[in-house]
């Protein structure tokens, strides 16, 4: 309890200090929708389905701001789950930003993660696939909990955060353990942005799950790079502990803008676990493996945007076929 409370105290002493900065009052708000649709054709040998037109996410929620330091939004995200029927609703964002000052905010509820939010801008195809840490379950993109971002200078920003650790789609678990974090954003200049992130879930009979991630990204008028390394330790995924099952990734993604309407980009994947003692393989030898992906987008209007892409997927084990689809993606977003 004393972590608990000493993290909580470091999160909440910056609003005793809360003035009158922001005197103008105002009010606004604003609903918003996304959804992401696709066609695709599996070429892979032996396949049962060879193809299958899909809407794969629908994002609905407002947003609103009280005045020019409070505002709040709420998102469901209506998706293919395991839960429910094949498409069912979880609250994903139900959160509460507090702008203290110009140098800390605080954001409590239901709040959005910071561990791949900045490898998404640079990735800039969430609709097609997430980034390496979302896909594989290093972490969740969201979940219940209090978050600080402290700006430390104009180049050198700091998130502090503790969350239930489960994401939004589970309750908090039965030992009441919660996941402590912090990322580092250092950003060179106005194209290069750079990123470390580390947090740590205790569990009840297992070894904390560990999470440490680093990033740099390149943005410019034209062009997309982005470069990241990341590590889990001790689980099979951010929720699943499994002491000594150790994951790492790869990816490696960039673009090119064409002109106002194309753009194509390339990305690369590389996932590895390791070899658990008493073990002749390593523990997710089935899934190991590197992902590539090439495309083509065509930006139709504001809001409207398509992609022709292929994925590959070449398994480490040979005794598994690669896997090799090609999708017709689509987002329409307000």
């Amino acid at each position: 309890m004393t972590k608990q409370f000493l993290v909580m105290s470091f999160l909440l002493i910056p609003l005793l200090n809360y003035g009158q900065e922001n005197s103008n009052i105002f009010s606004s708000g604003e609903p918003h929708f996304k959804a992401f649709w696709n066609y695709h054709y599996d070429f892979t040998e032996n396949t049962t389905q060879t193809s299958a037109f899909e809407l794969s996410r629908v994002y609905l929620g407002y947003k609103y701001s009280f005045n020019e330091s409070v505002s709040a939004k709420i998102t469901y995200d209506i998706g293919k789950n395991s839960a429910g029927s094949s498409h069912t609703a979880f609250l994903k964002i139900a959160q509460l930003d507090w702008k203290v000052n110009s140098n800390f905010k605080l954001s409590m509820g239901m709040i959005g993660g910071k561990m791949f939010k900045d490898q998404e801008k640079i990735w800039g195809y969430r609709y097609l696939y997430k980034t390496l840490q979302d896909e594989y379950k290093f972490g969740s993109s969201a979940d219940l909990g209090v978050n600080a971002e402290i700006k430390l200078s104009d180049k050198l920003t700091s998130n502090v955060f503790i969350v239930n650790g489960e994401g939004y789609k589970n309750v908090q678990d039965e030992d009441g353990n919660q996941r402590f974090g912090t990322n580092l954003i250092y950003k060179l200049n106005k194209n290069i942005t750079t990123k470390f992130y580390y947090d740590t879930h205790a569990v009840v009979d297992s070894k904390a799950i560990n999470n440490i991630g680093v990033f740099a990204g390149y943005k410019s008028d034209k062009f997309r790079f982005g470069a990241e390394y990341n590590e889990m330790q001790n689980g099979e995924t951010y929720k699943n502990a499994a002491e000594d099952h150790n994951l790492t990734g790869l990816s490696f993604y960039g673009s090119y803008l064409l002109n106002e309407k194309f753009e194509v980009f390339v990305r690369y994947d590389k996932l590895t676990s390791n070899q658990v003692d008493g073990s002749d393989t390593n523990w997710n030898f089935e899934n190991d493996g590197g992902l590539t992906m090439v495309g083509i987008e065509y930006k139709a209007v504001k809001g409207v945007k398509f992609s022709l892409n292929s994925r590959n997927f070449n398994y480490k084990d040979s005794n598994i076929t690669d896997s090799s689809l090609v999708y017709l993606n689509a987002e329409f977003k307000l």
